[in-house]
């Protein structure tokens, strides 16, 4: 491995602490909720991808390739619920959607 798996785990942590920074100073704006949490399943997959390359087998590349088809699925379902509240509302404001449990 060409890259030290130490700096492969730094910059997965950095990756996730940006995620998670990203998560929490916008929790009103729902896109950008989930770039950030999109940020933060590809820092997973990093630390997966880097430990499979670091221990030498293919089970952590198997899966963020699992990791990768859910989080496809959740994007599309996540956006399609977020055009629908939209068009209701006028704003992607989360705050605003105080109406999805009643």
């Amino acid at each position: 491995m060409i890259v030290p798996f130490t700096h492969v785990l730094i910059l997965a942590g950095l990756l996730f602490a940006l995620g998670l920074a990203c998560l929490l100073a916008w929790r009103s704006n729902l896109i950008m909720m989930l770039i950030g949490i999109e940020v933060m399943l590809n820092a997973a997959i990093l630390a997966f991808v880097g430990g499979a390359a670091f221990w030498g087998n293919v089970d952590g590349q198997i899966f963020s390739l699992f990791i990768i088809a859910m989080t496809s699925a959740e994007v599309s379902l996540a956006l399609a619920l977020v055009v629908y509240l939209h068009r209701r509302s006028r704003s992607v404001d989360s705050d605003r959607f105080n109406t999805l449990g009643e």
